[in-house]
């Protein structure tokens, strides 16, 4: 991308005509919120039937667990044997636990700082330094774990089929200090691109100077499609099997965003030896899960392909939204040579990236016009686009007509930025 190619004469123009559009849209005064990616009030109806379950009188689980008691750290059989087949895994491989994916990486991570993992030589918290990959632009809440923790962060660049495989094999052949990696293997957060086989195969083998080296699959949008190619995620699982590290991979999931994200379930797919070593620990902070609730999503769904029938009425919830993200900013900015962005198959999100300096100054100026993004930064460790160039874009919580008002004005904020970096004139 480039500044606005234009002679100074030219590229004055346009500020001045981005500069009135601009305070047209301020005076419409705006409230409008696209800083997360949260499912609509109409997304969430879509789940009431949960409300009625589980079924009057049903008190207990297929293998006769009574769901009302304490006990189970694996969570129900029947649960988890619906979404062992949705995320590929062996069901005796997949635990089920509360309503957050995201605690379950944290307990990770926090009981390798603690314990340590199987293979390793001592616990993470005593290393004296403990360095993550993160695949940028990225998930903001994964790097605010590992800053929680006080787990450094190395940024690697991302790709359309994935992290930049290369790039993390030649870092960790040689750093032991490097422990782990972030991955978010199908359409990821925020670009939407969708880890190939052969990356996941790459991942999965590279040689690491660190042991015990894990890579933090978390496999939230598995089966958040938008389109009619429903991707098939990587079986990461099973290529580290065979690439003799078995230990290596440990994939998370979760109905957040396709139930309730309040009231969902989560899941943790591992080795045995990975999933051991998890209960052991865990079974130090928790009896078992909600299996009330475990029980609810199971009759809720009844099968695999009911969670897929159940992601198609979300997908046509949603999928005008990112339809009208597109349009827009096809309308807007196509051609003009100042941003680009995403046109992801599935997930929640839409990368746009801008004229390299003006991603804070585009947010900014969209604030004071009533329209809130996620800050500039939250898609690199550490809060620091090193360019200032990229906004994720989140369309699923408002209504359809509010993403085409916010769409507009994000466009004209995004020329007015780019039309004051061609002239000298962007705020410092």
């Amino acid at each position: 991308m480039t500044t606005l190619a234009l002679s100074p004469d030219a590229a004055a123009t346009v500020l001045a005509e981005q500069q009135e559009a601009y305070a047209d849209l301020r005076a419409r005064n705006l409230t409008l919120d696209l800083t997360r990616g949260k499912p609509s009030a109409e997304q969430l109806d879509l789940s009431d039937g949960l409300f009625a379950l589980p079924a009057p009188g049903t008190v207990a689980s297929e293998n006769g667990v009574d769901v009302r008691n304490y006990g189970g750290l694996d969570g129900l059989v029947e649960l988890r044997r619906i979404f062992a087949e949705l995320l590929d895994v062996p069901v005796e491989q997949l635990l089920a636990g509360g309503n957050g994916s995201l605690t379950l990486m944290h307990d990770t991570l926090a009981f390798a700082t603690l314990f340590g993992v199987p293979g390793g030589e001592r616990p993470w918290g005593r290393e004296e330094t403990v360095t993550f990959l993160c695949p940028s632009p990225g998930y903001d809440r994964h790097f605010a774990v590992c800053e929680a923790l006080g787990i450094r962060m190395v940024p690697i660049p991302m790709t359309p089929d994935g992290p930049d495989a290369e790039a993390a094999a030649a870092l960790v052949a040689d750093d032991p200090s490097i422990k782990g990696m972030w991955v978010v293997p199908t359409y990821a957060n925020p670009d939407g691109s969708v880890v190939t086989t052969e990356v996941a195969r790459r991942l999965v083998s590279m040689p690491t100077a660190a042991p015990d080296f894990r890579i933090l699959w978390d496999n939230a949008y598995a089966v958040h499609h938008l389109t009619d190619d429903e991707v098939v995620s990587a079986d990461a699982l099973g290529l580290a099997a065979e690439a003799g590290h078995a230990d290596r991979v440990l994939m998370y999931a979760s109905t957040s965003k396709i139930t309730f994200p309040g009231a969902g379930v989560s899941f943790l797919a591992a080795s045995p030896a990975n999933l051991a070593w998890y209960k052991k620990h865990l079974a130090a902070q928790s009896i078992g899960p909600d299996k009330v609730n475990h029980l609810r999503h199971a009759q809720f769904f009844g099968d695999a392909e009911g969670v897929r029938a159940h992601m198609r009425k979300h997908r046509d919830v949603i999928a005008p939204k990112f339809a009208a993200v597109e349009q827009i900013l096809t309308e807007r900015l196509g051609g003009t040579g100042v941003a680009r962005w995403t046109t992801p198959k599935g997930g929640y999100f839409v990368s746009l990236d801008v004229v390299p300096g003006t991603a804070a100054r585009v947010v900014a100026l969209a604030k004071d016009a009533g329209i809130a993004l996620t800050p500039a930064g939250s898609t690199y460790p550490y809060g620091q686009d090193p360019v200032d160039g990229n906004i994720r874009l989140a369309p699923t919580l408002p209504p359809l007509d509010e993403v085409e008002v916010a769409m507009d004005g994000v466009a004209t904020c995004v020329l007015l930025a780019a039309a004051e970096a061609a002239t000298g004139s962007l705020p410092s």
